[in-house]
C-alpha cells in the first residue's frame, strides 16, 4: 500500500534556524498528498527530508511501518520530480527516461521495453530522439514524470513540478498529471503554493506555515471548516472576507458597521468573523438579517463578477452575476455560511458551525 508517516519531525539548520518545526503527517497507499503553503514554511525541506536528501534533527519517518531514515536516498524507492525538470541537456528523451534503469543494470531489452512503455503513456513516443531544448516546457514536464514513472517507485514526490508553465498549459497538466498518478496507482506528495492546484489534484490537504502542518485533511474539508485564520484566508479563491468585530446587543459592529448576525455563544466580546464571497446574499431592497452596502468596484470573473462592497469602514467581496451591484445594495451574511475565530489566537471558536450547513 505504501503507506507514509512521519512523526514529530524538526529540521533546524546552523543558527538556529528551524525549518520543520514537530511536523506529524500520514499519506495513504494509492492516495495523493499535497503540502501547500507559501515560500518558506517547510514544504519543500519535508519532500527533501522524505526523499533522503536532508536529514532530520529529530523525530521519525516510515513506509509500510519500516523506518526510513536509516536507509540512504538511492535506496528508499522514490521517484523525486523536481520544479526545474533537472533534465540532462547532453540526452535524448530516451536517454533521459532509461538512465536510471541503466544504473540498476536493467538488460538493454527490458530497459528499452520500458521507455517505451512510459513514453506512450506520456504521450512522447514521437520525442523519443529529442534532446531537452528541443522540447517545449510542457513537454520538458513530461519526460521528468516519466523518469520518475519509468522506475516504478512505491513512492511518488513532485516539488512544484508545474510551476514553470504557462496558465493554460498548467491548467491541462493539472488533470493529465492527476489522471496518471490515478493510473499507476501511486503514493504521491505533491509540494505547491498554488491552492487552485492543491485542491483539484489532492486526496488529503496539508496546510503548512512557518514549519508547521496547521491543518490536515480532505481539500473539501479543509475548505469548508478552516480550523485557523491563515487556513481561512490561504485556501479559496476568491479569499475569504474577514471582519474584525465586537459584541453589538444581538448582534456584532465593526466600527461604524453593524452586522446583524448573532454571534457565539462565548463569553467573549471580540470576535474575527469571516465568510466567502460566493456565500454572500445581495439584494435590491432590504431583506431579514440584511445591512446596506455600496459598490466600490468590480472585477470580472468570467460568467460572475467579483464586487467589493463597502459598509462604514469595512468592506465585503461578493461573487456575484454581474448585474447583481449597482449603486447601493442590501447585503446578508447567512448565519450558516458564517465562519467565526478567536482574535487572540486565530483559531475557530467550537460550535461556529461556518459552512457545515451545506
Amino acid at each position: 500500500m505504501s503507506d507514509l508517516r512521519g512523526r514529530e519531525l524538526v529540521k533546524e539548520f546552523p543558527g538556529g534556524v528551524r525549518a520543520l518545526d514537530g511536523v506529524s503527517f500520514e499519506a495513504p497507499g494509492r492516495k495523493i498528498l499535497t503540502l501547500l503553503g507559501p515560500s518558506g514554511c517547510g514544504k519543500t525541506t519535508l519532500l527533501r527530508v522524505i526523499a533522503g536528501l536532508e536529514s532530520p534533527t529529530s523525530g521519525s519517518l516510515d513506509l509500510d511501518g519500516l523506518d526510513l531514515l536509516g536507509v540512504p536516498a538511492g535506496r528508499r524507492d522514490v521517484g523525486f520530480v523536481f520544479q526545474n525538470y533537472a533534465l540532462y541537456p547532453h540526452l535524448t528523451v530516451a536517454g533521459n527516461l532509461g538512465l536510471a534503469l541503466e544504473v540498476r543494470g536493467m538488460a538493454r531489452g527490458e530497459r528499452e521495453r520500458k521507455i517505451r512503455e512510459t513514453a506512450s503513456i506520456l504521450g512522447l513516443e514521437a520525442l523519443l530522439a529529442r534532446k531537452p531544448g528541443q522540447l517545449s516546457g510542457g513537454q520538458q514536464q513530461r519526460v521528468a514524470l516519466g523518469r520518475a514513472l519509468v522506475r516504478q517507485p512505491r513512492l511518488y514526490l513532485l516539488d512544484e513540478p508545474l510551476s514553470n508553465l504557462d496558465a493554460v498549459l498548467r491548467e491541462s497538466m493539472r488533470f493529465e498529471l492527476k489522471t496518471l498518478l490515478r493510473r499507476v496507482d501511486a503514493t504521491a506528495i505533491y509540494v505547491t503554493h498554488d491552492q487552485a492546484e492543491a485542491m483539484s489534484l489532492s486526496d488529503h490537504l496539508a496546510v503548512m506555515r512557518g514549519g508547521r502542518i496547521l491543518q490536515y485533511g480532505t481539500p473539501s474539508d479543509v475548505y469548508r471548516r478552516p480550523e485557523q485564520v491563515f487556513v481561512a484566508t490561504f485556501v479559496g479563491s476568491p479569499g475569504m472576507t474577514l471582519w474584525r468585530v465586537t459584541r453589538d446587543g444581538d448582534g456584532c459592529r465593526s466600527g461604524a458597521a453593524r452586522l446583524p448576525l448573532a454571534p457565539p455563544s462565548t463569553p467573549a466580546e471580540d470576535f474575527l468573523a469571516g465568510i466567502r464571497p460566493e456565500d454572500v446574499e445581495v439584494f435590491a431592497s432590504a431583506a431579514p438579517g440584511s445591512f446596506q452596502a455600496t459598490v466600490e468596484g468590480a472585477e470580472l470573473m468570467g460568467a460572475r463578477t467579483l464586487f467589493t462592497l463597502r459598509s462604514g469602514d469595512a468592506l465585503t467581496r461578493v461573487l456575484a452575476a454581474p448585474d447583481a451591484c449597482a449603486g447601493r445594495v442590501w447585503v446578508r451574511w447567512p448565519p450558516g455560511r458564517v465562519h467565526w475565530f478567536d482574535p487572540a489566537t486565530e483559531r475557530r471558536i467550537d460550535g461556529a458551525i461556518g459552512t457545515e450547513a451545506r
